[in-house]
């Protein structure tokens, strides 16, 4: 029986953590294979380590990606382009009913900025908070999920497999009374 080389890294609570393969140091990242046949606890430090694992990059994935986020932006940009035409269409309204009272001219100047004001900071809060989003969405990101050990440590996780299935087979042995040979019945 043996394993595939593809370890995905999963999170475990605080509460859960166990030391690692490696240095014992408590840590709550653990590597898993996909059918969860085998899993050890790693440190963060450790899946950074080139001579360690190396990741697995899946470049249909990060084009996938890339591609929806320059579909999200293109959506992004058209709203605002069409919220200017918009608000350009009204600003030209208000600018033809200005022309027919003049006495409220001075009034709708002194509202139109102050909204025009107000608009713009609501415009720069919405923006930074899309920002924020994007960055805090790329950095959960940013970490490969997928690994390959590299060829001693995965050697090591196999025969730990194998020794594992051993003793499991030596206690069934022993445990069944057949396995030991029976006292002899014929005189000698």
């Amino acid at each position: 029986m043996s394993l595939p080389n593809i370890w995905h890294h999963r999170k475990v609570a605080d509460t859960s953590a166990k030391g690692c393969e490696i240095c014992f140091k408590p840590s709550a990242s653990v590597l898993i294979t996909p059918d969860k046949q085998d899993f050890f606890y790693v440190c963060q430090i450790h899946l950074k380590d080139t001579g360690f694992c190396s990741p697995i990059i899946d470049h249909e994935a990060i084009a996938a990606k890339k591609k929806k986020e320059m579909d999200e932006e293109i959506e992004r940009v058209k709203k605002e382009y069409e919220e200017k035409q918009r608000k350009k269409k009204e600003k030209e309204s208000e600018k033809e009913a200005e022309k027919d009272k003049e006495k409220e001219k001075d009034k709708k100047d002194d509202t139109s900025k102050t909204e025009s004001k107000d608009e713009k900071k609501e415009d720069s809060i919405a923006d930074e908070k899309d920002k924020s989003k994007e960055k805090s969405q790329l950095n959960d990101e940013e970490e490969p999920r997928v690994f390959a050990l590299q060829r001693i440590f995965y050697q090591r996780r196999l025969d730990r497999k194998r020794q594992a299935e051993i003793a499991k087979r030596n206690r069934e042995r022993l445990n069944n009374p057949n396995f030991f040979p029976s006292v002899p019945k014929d005189l000698p």
